[in-house]
């Protein structure tokens, strides 16, 4: 699934190309593109029609697009496939197009949402205080926004009593981090994925975030992790920091630091990538 660089790479295309446009139509092909608004395309559409897009925004991985002149905003889910293209009119229809979104202006552009996996999908939320759809209200500030606490975080990892990996994609502790920038981020810290969170001091948190922020502005420079079509911006265009990518995907290639092979490991239904040299496994309690 994209994580906060390429979620954030697509968020800046919408702000370039789609906020402050007003609704002229929307029409939805697919019913699972919709289906997390429980009222249907229908309504969906029709709640849509004539409203002003504003500032399209993010948070960690989280992407929606706040209607200026009401209380709600469009909540994007993409999902392991889902793409928000902004296409010509005369643009051929992408095989799997699920929503066209339809502009009252002189531009010749409008907003698809496509999605091979159906995984994905937008819904319609209405917005808390704070200008959050109110449905990802517990979603925890990412390490990229400029109100992230490290102490306050610091301290809950101290509370949370679990590995480090686990805690790290953790949504409600820290968002926007998900299995690549995790490894990634590991890596670059020298810390094996289960090193307990208790054994952290604040330097130590405080380097990891660091190296966390780094790979992620790193990613951000080069578009993101495209592995292969499914993650793309705006424009259709694949990212480029997989050629980067320091463990990730790179079992039984050597170490860029030391030239011990890379391991992967099965964890949580995922895998994860490590250098069992750079990474020592944390020691057990006897």
């Amino acid at each position: 699934m994209p994580e906060l660089p390429e979620v954030e790479v697509v968020r800046r295309g919408l702000e370039r190309w789609v906020s402050g446009r007003v609704v002229a139509d929307v029409r939805v092909l697919h019913p699972r593109a919709v289906r997390r608004h429980l009222a249907g395309g229908e309504n969906f559409g029709a709640r849509l029609k004539g409203h002003r897009i504003g500032l399209a925004q993010r948070r960690g991985k989280y992407l929606w697009l706040p209607l200026a002149d009401s209380g709600q905003s469009i909540l994007a889910h993409l999902g392991m496939s889902g793409q928000l293209l902004v296409q010509p009119h005369d643009a051929p229809d992408e095989k799997h197009l699920r929503i066209r979104v339809g502009f009252d202006d002189v531009q010749s552009t409008e907003l698809r949402f496509v999605d091979q996996r159906t995984f994905g999908g937008l819904s319609l939320h209405d917005n808390t205080a704070d200008g959050l759809p109110d449905v990802i209200a517990h979603i925890a500030r990412d390490p990229l926004d400029d109100a992230f606490d490290d102490d306050a975080f610091h301290l809950a990892l101290r509370r949370r009593r679990t590995t480090i990996k686990r805690a790290l994609l953790d949504q409600s502790l820290i968002s926007g981090v998900g299995n690549i920038y995790a490894d990634e981020a590991l890596w670059r810290a020298r810390l094996h994925y289960e090193r307990p969170t208790a054994t952290f001091t604040r330097p130590r948190t405080a380097e990891l975030l660091g190296h966390v922020r780094d790979v992620m502005n790193a990613a951000l420079a080069v578009g993101g992790t495209s592995f292969d079509s499914l993650y793309v911006n705006v424009n259709g265009e694949s990212g480029y920091f997989e050629r980067s990518l320091d463990a990730y995907g790179r079992e039984d290639q050597p170490c860029r630091r030391c030239g011990t092979a890379i391991r992967r490991r099965p964890w949580m239904n995922r895998s994860s990538y490590f250098c069992p040299r750079c990474q020592r496994p944390p020691r057990v309690a006897s």
